[in-house]
């Protein structure tokens, strides 16, 4: 049995090596009739075909808009100074840095001692000017009465001169007599000479008088507006900044006190560029009134307001360039004076413009089209205007065309591609974001750690994320200031 058994062992080995040795001998000849029969031709190059996304050129009326940076200011500002030296014996309660104050309320008073009696001493002058005035018209009165006598007197005079005359040609009367009567006739007229000059000085002293109590009522008017300089008043409702005065002590003559501003009356100073200028002005040259939205990007929430261009400065200024622009705004709860914000001015509205993402256009100013057989064509064309990451473009043969968006080096006039079309309008960020346990304990354990927030952001930030869904504006600024 045993050598049976390996009989068969034996005479199975050998039929599996002359399987092998058959199939390893096809094999052989098999390939020898494969090079024996190759082509010796060289093989042909395949194109490679690259896939593109694409949009659709559609012409449309933009309106475009310009960004830049300004501060907020307050339309009504007014400094707040003492018009007279003096020391300090009254402040309002509310007077201190971001007081809020109304309009007629008294603000700062002064010790009024020194004003107070200038103001007796003028009121004194003012009753012995008028007593003056009084006394030079009485004077006038009695020396035009004086005046009338001395010239009845001396009509008196004449008349007996005369008559002493007609006495003498009737030969009745005497000489002595006729020069007597015209010596008392000269005396007459002389003493009618006296009482013009009497009355002329009378004249001139009710004039002196005049213009004496005249002086003394300017005075009188000047040592009752120093009075009242005494007191400092609010002109109108406003926030006092800039104070740093104490009740005590002693201020000079046109010192400032400190800056009342009206929180409510605010404008934005932003500067543009020159080309940026030209693009606000109308056909008369006139700047229009386009509108403006401001915003300020803060912790927790973005102020914003709106307003429109009111005026612009009227001179460039002294080593600027640009236009100085002011803009009124509207209701902006939340601004103060001195804020820095962005400016976001809507430009004229602009027709038959394209617009598509910014990475389409080249440095050459062309684009790449979609053209026969799925192969690509550069197109010259028009930068109208950059929006972000848009641009609006205009050119000849643009419309209905599509545009491969995404440039690429190896992309080119006659390359074939494989188009991927997308639809015209992008994808927008959600609002509101539903974030995960983890992610959640992040931002929290980031915003208890911050040293730069205030602790009402802090807490109005953590109220925010814990709620189910966070604001996604909210969850940008914290991901970059993390660094994330």
């Amino acid at each position: 049995m045993r050598f049976l058994r390996q009989s068969l062992i034996g005479v199975f080995l050998a039929s599996l090596m002359l399987a092998l040795l058959i199939v390893a001998a096809q094999m052989i000849t098999g390939a020898v009739q494969e090079v024996m029969t190759r082509d010796n031709k060289p093989p042909q190059a395949r194109e490679r075909v690259f896939a593109v996304t694409v949009q659709k050129a559609e012409p449309q009326t933009a309106t475009p808009y310009l960004e830049a940076f300004g501060e907020v200011q307050s339309r009504r500002r007014l400094e707040l100074r003492a018009a007279l030296g003096g020391r300090v014996i009254g402040l309002a309660e509310n007077f201190e840095d971001g007081g809020v104050v109304r309009t007629g309320e008294v603000l700062v008073e002064l010790d009024p001692a020194d004003a107070q009696a200038a103001l007796d001493r003028a009121r004194s002058d003012l009753l012995d000017a008028q007593f003056e005035e009084r006394d030079a018209e009485r004077a006038l009165l009695l020396a035009q009465d004086e005046l009338k006598a001395a010239e009845s007197q001396s009509d008196l005079r004449e008349r007996a001169l005369q008559r002493q005359k007609d006495l003498l040609d009737r030969g009745v009367g005497a000489t002595a007599s006729v020069e007597e009567a015209e010596l008392a006739a000269a005396s007459a007229r002389q003493t009618v000479l006296s009482r013009r000059i009497a009355l002329a000085q009378a004249e001139s002293r009710v004039d002196q008088a005049t213009t004496l109590l005249a002086r003394a009522r300017i005075a009188l008017e000047s040592a009752e507006r120093d009075l009242e300089d005494m007191t400092i008043r609010a002109r109108f409702d406003g926030t006092l900044t800039g104070v740093t005065l104490v009740e005590g002590r002693l201020v000079t003559a046109n010192e400032k006190l400190a800056e009342l501003v009206d929180p409510f009356a605010l404008e934005v100073a932003f500067r543009v560029s020159t080309a940026q200028y030209v693009r606000l002005l109308d056909d008369q040259g006139k700047l229009i009134p386009a509108p403006v939205t401001i915003s300020l990007e803060v912790t927790g929430t973005d102020l914003s307001a709106t307003g429109r261009i009111s005026r612009d400065s009227g001179s460039a200024g002294e080593g600027q360039t640009g236009r100085l622009i002011y803009a009124r705004l509207d209701a902006a709860p939340g601004f103060k004076p001195g804020d820095f914000v962005t400016v976001s001015v809507e430009e004229q509205p602009l027709d038959n413009v394209v617009r598509l993402p910014s990475s389409v256009l080249d440095a050459q100013g062309t684009v790449l089209v979609l053209g026969d057989d799925d192969r690509l064509e550069t197109l010259p064309v028009e930068l109208v205007r950059r929006q972000g990451d848009e641009v609006l473009l205009r050119g000849a043969g643009l419309e209905g065309r599509e545009v491969v968006v995404g440039r690429t080096p190896l992309l080119g006039s006659g390359v074939r591609v494989r188009p991927v079309r997308i639809e015209d309008s992008a994808a927008v960020e959600p609002d509101m974001v539903e974030l995960t346990d983890e992610h959640r304990a992040r931002l929290v354990a980031q915003v208890e750690a911050s040293d730069s927030m205030s602790q009402d952001a802090k807490t109005r930030v953590l109220a925010q994320l814990s709620e189910a869904k966070v604001p996604s504006s909210l969850l940008r600024r914290l991901e970059n200031r993390a660094g994330g």
